[in-house]
């Protein structure tokens, strides 16, 4: 049974934002808003992909270095310019720049430029996905409920719960 046609318009989505740790970003959440609820075991409820548009300002890092255990995501540059740090080092990326990182393949963006940096995030939606932090030796395991693992126990507290 079909809840029927969903359009959304992202000029009509609230855009949410972080910060901690000197990480900035915000985002438009494009498939929360076209009805994903994302901690539902139920595919249709949770949707088989993420999209969202990521904002970057200038001189801001969304989010730490990470790897996903199953989780793929592809990224297209809209506008801006920043790097990406990768396995093998760092590479820059500005608007028309797609890549993608499998599971297992650690990354950061980093708006280095002069402009918001402006990328669309595609990710698939794997359940029971862990991320690794390896630069601070932290894992976070999201099965059954989100649980921050760390080799140093007195950072786990110090932990951000999203990015």
């Amino acid at each position: 049974m079909s809840d029927g046609f969903r359009k959304v318009n992202l000029r009509d989505i609230a855009e949410v934002s972080w910060s901690k740790e000197g990480r900035v970003g915000y985002g438009k959440q494009i498939s929360e808003a076209l009805g994903r609820k994302p901690e539902s075991t139920d595919i249709m409820e949770r949707h088989p992909f993420d999209v969202e548009v990521l904002r970057v300002p200038p001189g801001a890092i969304p989010y730490r270095y990470h790897s996903h255990s199953a989780q793929w995501e592809f990224y297209y540059i809209m506008s801006g310019s920043g790097s990406v740090r990768h396995a093998d080092g760092t590479a820059p990326i500005s608007a028309g720049d797609a890549f993608l990182f499998k599971p297992g393949e650690a990354h950061q963006l980093v708006n280095d430029g002069a402009e918001d940096l402006v990328v669309i995030v595609v990710a698939d939606n794997p359940i029971g996905e862990f991320y690794h932090y390896p630069d601070e030796k932290m894992w976070i395991v999201n099965s059954p409920e989100r649980r921050y693992v760390s080799l140093h126990p007195e950072r786990e507290s110090d932990a951000h719960t999203s990015r």
